[in-house]
């Protein structure tokens, strides 16, 4: 999350492009899941045309779990969508195109959830794009007006860009953190610290490569990264019978 609540919407006076590269440097810096999350719904309420709040809600088993959102606005449609299990948000977790309901005073399609909407909260429109990480489903960007008729082409288009960005956001942060959890195991695991040892001496190569060429042979054989450590030393001692 931003030191304070305006440092996104400051990041935003410049466009999208630095909210954008507000976002990537958070993945590089190795920052938390949860600030991320925090960061898309921010950069959404600020970028998007139309929008006042936003949520990020992901599918965790049976269950849909909002995870981050612009203020306690966005949580609670969020809410409401989950007690009457309907609306543009959870539907957008299942179908590919953006789900939006402009005016949900008039909505046919979440009846239920246009009347609890709009008698508990000010939002008067409603809109969901499906986050996508890894070819999987996993949750949906919301969206909320207070008023009527905001959510234009324009807006969708937007919203578009910054789901399609969270989702590589997303990921990288999932490869670093997997790639992390793998070196940290390495102060624990002899056999592959001693098997990126002999890689490094025996082909002049860093520490990094070495471990990115037992991970990849790992990936590639199947086999567990200390069995192939296991291998590789057995290799060498082979050499020096």
């Amino acid at each position: 999350m931003p030191n304070d609540p305006s440092e996104m919407t400051r990041a935003g006076d410049d466009g999208p492009s630095a909210v954008f590269a507000k976002l990537a440097e958070m993945v590089y810096n190795g920052d938390e899941f949860a600030q991320v999350y925090q960061a898309i719904c921010d950069a959404a309420a600020t970028l998007v045309p139309g929008c006042d709040h936003a949520s990020l809600m992901l599918k965790e088993n049976d269950r849909h779990v909002t995870v981050a959102a612009s203020d306690d606005i966005a949580a609670r449609v969020d809410a409401l969508e989950r007690a009457e299990q309907e609306g543009p948000c959870l539907d957008a977790i299942e179908n590919d195109a953006p789900q939006v309901e402009a005016e949900l005073a008039r909505s046919t399609q979440w009846p239920r959830l246009a009347r609890r909407a709009t008698a508990e909260t000010p939002v008067r429109g409603a809109a969901g794009f499906r986050l996508m990480i890894r070819g999987r489903k996993v949750g949906a960007l919301n969206l909320f007006s207070d008023k009527p008729g905001e959510f234009t082409d324009e807006s969708i288009d937007q919203a578009i860009l910054i789901t399609a960005f969270a989702a590589v956001t997303l990921t990288a942060l999932h490869e670093h953190q997997e790639a992390q959890t793998l070196r940290e195991g390495l102060a624990s695991n002899r056999e592959i610290g001693k098997a990126i040892g002999l890689l490094m001496a025996f082909h002049d190569i860093s520490e990094g490569r070495a471990f990115d060429l037992l991970r990849k042979t790992s990936q590639d054989m199947n086999i567990k990264l200390t069995g192939v450590a296991r291998e590789v030393i057995a290799h060498h001692n082979s050499k020096f019978d």
